[in-house]
């Protein structure tokens, strides 16, 4: 899978290299306080959970209950998940490698 060639443009490269350029916790947290208004960050730390309860398996009822988050949320990332750019299965999979 790749990603979409849409997202491809000098604004994004930009962000994403000063996202690579982060190396501690505290780092990114003044990055993305700086970045992000407390509420999309917390929108978008919800997706990620969700995608990380859904590589376990957990269920949509589980997974809302646990997260707060919609149904269509979780449809959304589950889809990402299953027919996306592999992005978050790639982060999910470099992460329980280095739990190894």
């Amino acid at each position: 899978m790749s990603y979409d060639p849409r997202m491809n443009n000098k604004e994004n490269d930009e962000l994403f290299e000063a996202i690579l350029a982060l190396e501690t916790m505290e780092e990114c947290y003044r990055f993305f306080e700086d970045l992000m208004t407390i509420k999309e960050l917390q929108s978008v730390a919800q997706r990620w959970h969700v995608a990380r309860l859904l590589d376990l398996k957990r269920t949509y009822t589980d997974i809302a209950e646990e997260t707060k988050a919609s149904a269509a949320t979780i449809s959304r990332v589950n889809k990402c998940l299953s027919y996306g750019a592999d992005g978050y299965s790639m982060v999910l999979r470099k992460l329980r490698k280095e739990k190894d």
